[in-house]
């Protein structure tokens, strides 16, 4: 009997002995058949990731309508409060139906062409709710409707941001057919070229995180062709221009910097710890940019003003969108700052200098600023400096430099040029100026017969 005990009592720490060495030749095996059982049932939709791109996309509409509404309605005169409004609600609305039209297609309809989607989805053709997007996570989707549904929100903001550099001057109906000639020739192959897998400036490496390039350089060069092409307001540097509502314009700029939430941490496309490091950088460059600008302000004017707190706001958002994904949270507060001074000095020195009438300064804080934010990335991305790292085959700083560099260029030619061909278009079919009478009336009766205020 005792016998049996110590045989017994062997094998037991025989057994037991084995037990990690089983445990880790079972580990791989485990995680093989887990493997298997996923690919086996396809790919996985999260409730979590659907639920965060809806209310990214409310966001981002959010900064259009009533946000940028707001925003430029309180830069401009009293006279044209109204006008602006109309102008960004009617053109998102536009833009909106031109998405589902044609507009989704020709960015992401599945061509392989690095220029534009094709028309292999126009009328949303092929798109049910069993239908899916590719997230950056392998074998995680979204339902292609909040996809879509999110990209449409980009695609109305942004012709709405060149609005403010002509502001008070331009025909209402000028204002949409721009706006629809842009976006079909000038944003939707943009937004290919940058986020389609099949786009040439994708497969350049480029990082653009939510719409650098895609958004505010390309907006910010039409707004400057735009406000050359169409004159200076009557009056400029005589009569008195100053924002009529600075309270419009700080709750537009706070309304946008919530709704950017939706659009810097949105584009994540999933509710992970990506969607943070967005949402945190947005936060951080944008108090680093409001700070840099007052500070500046001060420093060249005396006093910092609500307007400069703005602005500054404003160009801090701009210059982490294309870098928000891969950029450190210190290196966020530098880039939002860096971006703040350089758009003040175009605003209060370049400006002045050239001539040129930009009314709202989209050119000097939109386009500089989207310009600095899509460089910066470059650098900023360095693990070495909290950054996510290079995308580019090197994998180095130069050639991920390189490629923001190409980025910017290929997209300030090919707005610059295409918004300069697109206006003549515009004038030569609808004129783009309103009467001398009219713009000093003001546009809010001359060109929708109401006003914003009653007295």
């Amino acid at each position: 009997m005792s016998n049996l005990k110590k045989i017994l009592g062997l094998a037991a720490l025989t057994a037991a002995a084995a037990l990690p060495a089983f445990a880790q030749d079972a580990a791989p095996a485990a995680e093989a058949v887990a493997e298997a059982v996923a690919e086996a049932a396809g790919p996985i939709t999260e409730k979590g990731d659907v639920a965060w791109m809806m209310v990214s996309s409310l966001l981002v509409l959010f900064m259009l309508i009533p946000g940028l509404a707001l925003f430029y309605g309180g830069l401009v005169r009293t006279k044209n409060m109204l006008s602006v409004m109309m102008q960004c609600t009617v053109v998102g609305a536009m833009v909106m139906v031109i998405w589902a039209v044609y507009g989704y297609s020709f960015a992401f309809g599945g061509s392989t062409s690095p220029f534009w989607g094709g028309m292999g989805k126009m009328f949303l053709a092929g798109v049910t709710p069993d239908s899916t997007a590719a997230t950056f996570s392998d074998g995680i989707v979204l339902p292609e409707y909040v996809f879509i549904a999110f990209q449409m929100t980009f695609a109305a903001i942004t012709p709405a941001l060149f609005i403010g550099a002509f502001a008070e001057r331009i025909k209402f109906s000028a204002v949409l057919l721009f706006s629809a000639l842009w976006v079909t020739f000038v944003y939707f192959p943009v937004a290919h070229m940058v986020w389609d897998g099949a786009g040439l400036i994708f497969n350049m490496g480029a990082i653009d995180f939510a719409g650098g390039t895609v958004v505010h350089i390309n907006a910010g060069i039409a707004a400057l062709v735009a406000c050359i092409v169409v004159g200076p307001r009557v009056g400029l540097g005589k009569d008195m221009m100053a924002p009529h509502s600075m309270t419009l314009t700080m709750v537009g700029a706070a309304m946008l910097w919530v709704g950017w939430f939706g659009f810097n941490a949105g584009s994540n496309l999933e509710a992970t710890a990506g969607a943070t490091l967005a949402l945190l950088n947005t936060f951080l460059a944008t108090a680093g940019a409001i700070l840099a600008w007052c500070v500046v302000e001060a420093m060249a004017r005396g006093k910092a003003s609500g307007l400069g707190a703005a602005s500054g706001m404003i160009a801090g958002l701009v210059a982490i969108t294309p870098a928000c994904g891969t950029t450190g949270p210190v290196g966020a507060i530098f880039l939002g700052a860096l971006a703040s001074i350089v758009c003040y000095f175009f605003v209060s020195v370049v400006k002045n200098k050239f001539g040129y009438d930009d009314s709202l300064d989209v050119f000097g804080i939109h386009g500089i600023g989207g310009i600095v934010g899509a460089i910066g990335t470059g650098i900023l991305a360095a693990p070495s400096l909290g950054g996510t790292g290079f995308i580019t085959e090197a994998g180095t700083m130069g050639s991920q430099i390189v490629a923001q560099f190409k980025g910017v260029i290929i997209t300030i030619l090919w707005s610059g040029i295409g918004s300069l061909i697109l206006l003549y278009i515009t004038k030569a079919i609808t004129g783009l100026r309103v009467h001398v009478d009219d713009e000093r009336q003001g546009l809010d009766l001359t060109s929708h017969g109401e006003s914003a205020y009653h007295s």
